[in-house]
């Protein structure tokens, strides 16, 4: 049978002697993390007392003010301005920038309404394997996708806004607009030539294809106006074309861009759209 032995006792002077010199004055360390709490409550507290937050309190929970803290301390927002538009799944805020430029930043709600809609643009898209039923992952999943949406689609030459930075469910970009007011949507405007936008945003929709991605909501209220050029918004719903649904997502959107452009006095067809998207060199089919 094996002999158990305990360690030698180390010799102090009396019981509990052994702790007398531990080190209970305070250090750097501790000194730079009570200041960092306090600064994240006084930010706290100055966005919820701002008055476009003050009802937010759906969009703001605490998670996303330490988000919102930690893209200030990173230098991407440096004020907040005013909000821009406000939705089911995200609010959009205009923000100041470094070397005051201007941007837009959307909060999505990791409470979402919509959650069961995401999933189903998630879900069958290779880049989000394995994130499961969780709603707070399918949230930031669906932010960071979004993110990659906006990158991609920017390489392939479609006009996007340019993204700047991602934080848990908050995503930087560039903010389309003037000082007076955001850009327009095409939905909020009168097209004086819609058979050149009509070229554009078929052509965006075939670039896009090219890269691998299909928008998902390609239509008049996710295209705007701006400094004369079209931009197209709203990615996170993209999914590659590797998704299940790709094709039934990408018909829906040439029926969705059929319909508008036809409104506008322009005979086009879906199937001619959609053979356009698809294709390699965009050979043109023509509108009348």
């Amino acid at each position: 049978m094996p002999e158990f032995e305990f360690l030698d006792v180390d010799e102090a002077d009396a019981p509990g002697d052994e702790f007398a010199e531990i080190e209970l004055e305070d250090t750097a360390a501790d000194e730079a993390g009570r200041r960092a709490d306090r600064e994240f409550n006084e930010f706290r507290e100055r966005i919820k007392n701002t008055e476009q937050f003050k009802l937010e309190e759906s969009v703001f929970d605490e998670a996303t003010y330490g988000a919102l803290y930690d893209l200030v301390q990173d230098g991407h927002i440096v004020a907040f301005g005013g909000p821009i538009s406000t939705g089911k799944e995200a609010n959009v805020y205009t923000a100041l920038g470094p070397q005051d430029t201007e941007v837009a930043v959307k909060v999505y709600r990791i409470n979402a309404s919509e959650f069961v809609d995401m999933r189903g643009y998630l879900d069958g898209d290779p880049r989000f394997r394995g994130i499961g039923s969780d709603k707070k992952k399918v949230v930031l999943a669906w932010v960071r996708k979004e993110y990659a949406n906006l990158e991609r689609a920017r390489k392939a030459g479609v006009r996007v806004p340019r993204p700047i930075a991602v934080e848990r469910n908050v995503l930087v970009m560039e903010y389309l607009g003037t000082d007076e007011d955001r850009a327009k949507r095409l939905s909020e405007v009168d097209i004086e030539n819609p058979e050149t936008a009509f070229e554009v945003a078929r052509e965006y929709m075939r670039r896009l294809y090219s890269a691998g991605l299909v928008h998902g909501d390609f239509s008049e209220y996710n295209v705007v106006f701006h400094e004369g050029q079209l931009v197209v918004l709203d990615l996170g719903q993209a999914v590659t074309v590797h998704h299940p649904n790709s094709r039934e997502f990408l018909e829906r959107d040439c029926e969705n861009v059929a319909a508008f452009f036809g409104r506008q006095g322009l005979d086009v067809d879906p199937d001619d759209l959609l053979e356009f998207a698809v294709s390699e060199d965009g050979e043109d089919e023509g509108t009348e």
